[in-house]
């Protein structure tokens, strides 16, 4: 009866969303020639929140993002989802980019307005190209950038956390920049990644404290990950 029953509901809810999906890319793209970067997370909140609701998920936060004053700031998360970076990106009130998988980049319109937007391309397989991608993160976050970046590179299959890649990692160790744990409760049963049909609900975005480097700079880059790991872990577990 589930499975008739998000059959039912997927084949309702996917041409409502991609009716308000699709115009709202080219209104963004738009925007994004106007609208300064660091204003446009006011664009960007509002419409995070109606992806999430237009796909049938009411969005919930638990724990509060950190101050602004605290900028920089790296997001890290477990991803399970596409909900996942509207579910973060709902809740943050100031200019946050990312990195993603360089195949992304190429999608009609969406590739040309996150490239406008500072989100910077890498090349997973490519360790020189990826390395230099990484560079170019490390500069940004430098210069007072925010990024949001799922450590584990590709979205899980099974709802578990997969194994964490070390470059965000190298990225808090050469910067310093803050780290925030982010853990993403419900998104995986809200739309799994080799399913096309959705499931109704509630998902949660849940901030953790943040670590700073005065916690990490004694660490290696593997100590900074399995920290990052144990605390995403505890948030998914119910603790803050």
């Amino acid at each position: 009866m589930i499975g008739i029953y998000k059959t039912i509901i997927s084949l309702i809810i996917w041409p409502i969303w991609f009716m308000f999906f699709i115009p709202s890319l080219f209104l963004l793209y738009a925007l994004v020639f106007i609208i300064p970067p660091k204003y446009f997370y006011l664009i960007v909140r509002p419409v995070c929140w109606i992806y999430c609701l237009l796909a049938g998920q009411i969005l919930l936060i638990e724990n509060k993002p950190p101050p602004l004053q605290g900028q920089p700031y790296l997001y890290l998360f477990n991803h399970v989802s596409m909900f996942d970076q509207f579910m973060v990106g709902a809740f943050i009130s100031h200019y946050i980019t990312a990195i993603g998988a360089e195949e992304i980049f190429e999608y009609p319109v969406w590739g040309r307005l996150i490239r406008r937007y500072g989100a910077i391309p890498i090349k997973r397989k490519r360790l020189k190209s990826a390395i230099k991608s990484l560079d170019l993160v490390e500069m940004a976050m430098n210069n007072g950038t925010s990024f949001i970046i799922a450590p584990e590179g590709t979205r899980s299959t099974t709802g578990d956390m997969g194994e964490f890649k070390k470059g965000p990692f190298h990225l808090a160790k050469n910067t310093g920049i803050t780290i925030v744990p982010v853990a993403l409760l419900g998104a995986y049963k809200a739309k799994k990644k080799n399913d096309w049909k959705l499931m109704p609900g509630i998902i949660t975005t849940k901030f953790g404290n943040p670590i700073k480097q005065d916690e990490y700079k004694s660490l290696s880059v593997e100590g900074i990950r399995d920290l990052t790991r144990a605390r995403i872990e505890r948030l998914m577990e119910g603790d803050n």
